[in-house]
């Protein structure tokens, strides 16, 4: 017995009381489902990128470039799931990014990191000795879903940080945290700032100094006596117990004692300079920050984590304040609130679509089914581990309007045969054998719809899977709740009595009336200009296309709703630490003052950590500040935006400044970017200032820069190497007695309780910030005599590179813009890079212009969608076939599909709205909706040939009958939609949705008759 001979309805009407039974358990399983379900703003996507950070102090850019980095990527390039390496490169230091293939998943991603160590470790060997490093970071993804900051009115940093380790340990205890982060801390150190001129009066030398430190204060074992009975350890005293020991150690020098307090300044400090800070509201202070599991459901974690905070917060010290930076679980849940309120207008919309069109018990038995498809979807979601976020959501919303497509049929058949004379049983079970399958056929036709969004193997791919998922469960579970559960529903609901007396007032004709008799002249119109029809439609189609190239703006994903603003602050390259946090200071108190602000968060020297997935992460930079600024709306966001820009450009002219919104999807950065690369950095920096010009010279392109730094200040010493030879010092000696002095050098550590502190010895800070000092700093020649820097060499200023890019192994300078306001990066790329290309046609061998920014994203996030689509066609085709056992009418409902694009063109001009990746997937998508409905109205004319109709009876009257539920099944669709239009993120994609379905829809009942009639060569019988 084939499975078509199984009728589920009939099924379902003689076992009543066991599908009584699953309607109650599948209630209520869905709605306890939908209360375990876990949240979070967006889905989860894997950040497969690993950061490794290296430096060589003392080295020049160039040294680094050659000697470390070289070695490094090399080596890297043997890494199979390696897509790229990216390298900021400074002055003795490198940050490497390794980026994998946008197809890593899993598994494969921690399995590379594994590789990048591995591989590292094998050439660490062959760096220049001094180089310190590399260190891995593979938790660059890791997202803080809260973030606090503690500010201490009497405390120094390191008694701030030991009260924030107690509360650390605190929080730790919370189930769901995966770790906590303290940030912002200053690393302490034991400074011994040393007198040039004293040690060359004394005659002693740095490494006398040195050695005696070394010397005293060491942890080493002295053996013990084992007895019989006993092992008795050995201690020697003589290690650092406070400062005081440290300045009382004593120097032996020629047969003299020195303590080390006479020739130094002993002092416990923090880190000078420091590599970052952080402010809250203007104040210095400390951040924790804190990840959760990555199965862990944000908001109940948060809610365990908000608890613990509260307790905290009333055992602090008198004068440690504590204050939110970011409350991600509130975010998600305000995001998770709204969209549920969206999906409840959604079904609100629905519902009243189904009460006005079908009346009041017909409407009930669809409302019934729209809560059951609901709870099954909640019940396989959280199966599949589907959390409750953006996506997700909005898919449900998309699915609302779809999904009550399947109920709509089967109770408008059974209505209509009711209506027929046919009583509730007869009814039903004959719209299960009439409609199941063209419903199952049209369902699965638009599930497969969906098939690129959930077979890509992209990062976007894996953003957006949820949209595949949730429309294709709900879809599918629709399908059984039409056909098991609307039955049995219609069976106690619906009044045979009321359509019984109906048919008889027509006499058995239900479409003996006004409006279908003008509907059926007009397909008799139709069918005779059919040729004029179907060219008609295909010449608006194309037309269609061309609008869109030309006037529809192009996007990847749109900034962020959230009320977040971030500013850039980029200073010279050669300004110090201290610099930019005088000058982002500056700037906080601006913030400060504007009135739409809750408060500010300042990083200077590095931007801020993830606290939300999508996150641009800024790597450390002493020339960079960013300031976190939380407004009160999105109104406030828009106005603060604006007068902050405008304070930028006209009050901080050195600096480069950067104003924005957070971004949704994958991060990008600037959305216009141009990498120009190429052997020769001369040639490099004159081709990137073409480039640069020609971005400026577009309307709507602002801040045009690039991503390497400004010349250095440097001072070259000039070493007489013949005096220097004379007097036995080399340069070798030189560099290393100058690198103690200046930067110092650590000779020991100093233990307190948990911590261990550097010993720093150095320059005295009065002669270490004399520039013009360099030549008469005292040096220790071999023979123990001191001499001025001045008299071996001579100093001068010069400039060096800064700071520069190379990716994968060949210099690269990355060209950025933004855009002004309504103005789309897509759109400039496109209009901008056929002149580019045009240039790099004229460039030497070697040279390359590529894109980069929203436009490459947009190309790396289509192009495995594009893949699928021989996929997607084949089983739309497959299945089309298997309904329709014929590949000509296949064909005629495939060549339906595209005619969406006159409504999605249509739509997006007129609302505005820009077409991104999203909505690009919804017009996918939408080309299934439409081949549904005409699968369906193809089924029909093909049954009502086979019940004896003429082939042009047979047309006219299966458009006639599926008209009202083609009409009521695309209404509720469109109208379902409609919460989704004022979302940033599903707005397009709703818009382009909308305008496609209505006029698609249309045309299916004009444009598909026509196709049909002359196809089949169907006219107008003569009699």
């Amino acid at each position: 017995m084939s499975f078509k001979n199984v009728n589920l309805s009939e099924w379902a009407l003689k076992n009543q009381p066991l599908v009584k039974y699953f309607l109650i358990l599948l209630f209520l399983a869905g709605i306890y489902s939908y209360m375990n379900l876990n949240q979070r703003e967006d889905p989860n996507f894997t950040i497969k990128s690993m950061v490794i950070t290296v430096s060589w102090p003392g080295a020049t850019e160039q040294q680094m470039e050659d000697q470390v980095v070289d070695k490094i990527e090399k080596k890297l390039l043997e890494l199979s799931t390696l897509n790229d390496t990216s390298v900021q490169i400074r002055p003795g230091s490198a940050i490497i990014t390794v980026d994998l293939g946008d197809t890593v998943r899993g598994q494969a991603v921690a399995d590379s990191w594994y590789q990048v160590r591995k591989k590292i470790s094998d050439i660490s060997s062959t760096l220049p000795p001094g180089v310190v490093g590399p260190f891995f970071n593979d938790e660059f993804g890791d997202t803080y879903s809260n973030i606090y900051a503690f500010q201490s009115n009497g405390y120094d940093y390191e008694e701030l940080r030991r009260i924030i380790e107690d509360v650390k340990r605190e929080v730790l205890t919370v189930d769901g945290i995966k770790k906590v982060d303290i940030i912002g801390t200053q690393n302490e150190e034991i400074a011994i700032d040393v007198s040039s001129s004293k040690l060359a009066t004394l005659g002693v030398s740095i490494d006398q100094v040195l050695s005696a430190i070394k010397g005293q204060n060491s942890v080493n074992a002295a053996g013990s006596f084992v007895t019989k009975g006993d092992e008795i350890p050995i201690r020697v005293t003589g290690n650092f117990e406070n400062l005081d020991q440290v300045r009382s150690l004593p120097i032996a020098v020629n047969g003299k004692i020195f303590r080390l307090g006479d020739v130094a300044d002993v002092k416990r400090q923090f880190q000078d300079p420091p590599k970052s800070k952080v402010h809250y509201n203007g104040q210095t202070v400390l951040l924790m920050g804190i990840v959760p599991k990555d199965n862990a459901d944000v908001v109940k974690t948060g809610i365990l984590i908000e608890n613990k905070y509260q307790q905290i917060k009333q055992k602090l010290p008198v004068g440690i304040t504590p204050s939110v930076v970011s409350n991600q679980p509130g975010v998600v849940t305000k995001s998770v609130n709204e969209f549920v309120h969206s999906l409840v207008e959604a079904v609100v919309i629905v519902l009243i679509v189904s009460f006005i069109s079908l009346g009041w018990r017909t409407g009930i038995v669809v409302a019934i089914s729209i809560p059951l498809v609901l709870s099954v979807t909640f019940m396989i979601m959280m199966l599949m581990k589907i959390d409750l976020q953006r996506i997700s959501l909005g898919a449900l919303i998309i699915a609302l309007g779809l999904l009550v497509d399947d109920a709509i049929i089967a109770v408008e058949m059974m209505v209509l045969k009711m209506e027929e004379g046919l009583d509730k049983f007869q009814a039903a079970t004959f719209a299960y054998t009439s409609t199941a399958f063209p419903m199952l056929s049209g369902t699965l036709i638009t599930v497969a719809g969906f098939l690129p969004v959930g077979l890509n193997d992209s990062t976007t791919g894996e953003y957006v899977y949820s949209l595949f998922a949730v429309v294709g469960i709900s879809l599918v579970v629709s399908w059984f709740v039409a056909v098991i559960f609307t039955p049995y529903l219609g069976y106690h609901l619906l009044p045979a009595d009321k359509y019984r007396q109906l048919a008889e007032a027509h006499h058995g004709d239900m479409f003996d009336k006004p409006f279908y008799r003008k509907f059926k002249n007009f397909l008799t119109v139709v069918v005779e200009y059919k040729r004029t029809v179907v060219l008609s439609t295909v010449g608006v189609f194309a037309l269609s296309l061309v609008i869109f190239k030309l006037f529809v703006a192009q996007q990847f994903f749109p900034a962020s709703d959230r009320p977040e603003l971030l500013v850039d602050l980029w200073l010279p390259y050669s300004s110090s630490i201290y610099n930019t946090e005088s000058q982002a200071s500056r700037f906080e108190q601006q913030v400060l003052k504007e009135s739409g602000v809750e408060n500010v968060t300042t990083f200077i020297g590095v931007g801020a950590p993830r606290f939300v997935l999508t996150l641009d992460v800024q790597q450390e930079n002493t020339n960079f500040a960013q300031l976190l600024i939380m407004t009160k709306g999105d109104e406030e966001r828009d106005i603060i935006s604006q007068h902050l820009q405008h304070i930028l450009a006209t009050q901080y002219p050195d600096i480069r400044g950067r104003v924005k919104r957070l971004e949704l999807g994958p991060p990008v950065g600037y959305p216009i970017q141009f990498r120009v690369s190429g052997p020769d950095e001369k040639e490099l920096i004159k081709i990137s200032n073409n480039v640069e010009s020609t971005l400026r010279a577009y309307k709507g392109v602002v801040d045009v820069n690039n991503n390497w730094g400004d010349d250095l200040k440097s001072m070259r010493l000039t070493v007489n190497q013949s005096k220097a030879q004379e007097i036995g010092v080399s340069s070798s000696d030189l560099e290393q007695q100058l690198n103690m002095l200046l930067s110092g050098t650590t000779t020991t550590s100093y233990l307190d309780k948990d911590e261990t502190i550097p010993v720093v010895v150095k320059l005295d800070k009065n002669e270490r910030d004399q520039v013009s000092n360099l030549s008469n700093l005292m040096i220790q020649t071999a023979r123990g005599a001191f001499i001025p820097v001045g008299q071996i060499a001579k100093a001068a200023f010069i400039t060096e590179p800064s700071l520069k890019y190379r990716r994968t192994r060949v210099p690269t300078i990355t060209v950025r813009a933004d855009v002004a306001e309504g103005v789309q990066g897509n759109d400039v790329t496109a209009k901008i890079y056929p002149k580019l290309k045009a240039y790099e046609a004229t460039l030497p061998l070697g040279y390359h212009i590529e894109v980069g920014g929203s436009a490459e994203s947009s190309g790396k996030a289509g192009k495995p969608i594009a893949k699928l689509y021989p996929v997607m066609a084949l089983i739309i085709i497959t299945l089309l076939m298997l309904q329709l056992n014929s590949f000509k009418r296949s064909m005629l409902v495939v060549a339906t599909a595209p005619l969406g694009m006159i409504g999605v063109t249509m739509a997006l001009i007129i609302f505005h709205a820009p077409y991104g990746f999203v909505a690009m997937l919804g017009v996918i998508a939408l080309a299934g909706i439409i081949m549904r409905n005409s699968v369906i109205l193809i089924d029909q004319i093909e049954s009502d040939i086979d019940s004896g109709e003429t082939p042009y009876e047979a047309i006219q009257m299966s458009v006639l009958r599926r008209f009202r539920p083609i009409m009521l099944t695309a209404a509720a669709a469109i109208l379902g939609m409609i919460p989704l239009v004022r979302s940033v993120f599903w707005g397009p994609m709703a818009v382009a949705m909308m305008g496609g379905l209505f006029i698609a829809t249309l045309l299916t009942l004009i444009f598909l008759p026509a196709l049909y009639a002359w196809a089949f060569k169907i006219s107008k019988p003569a009699n």
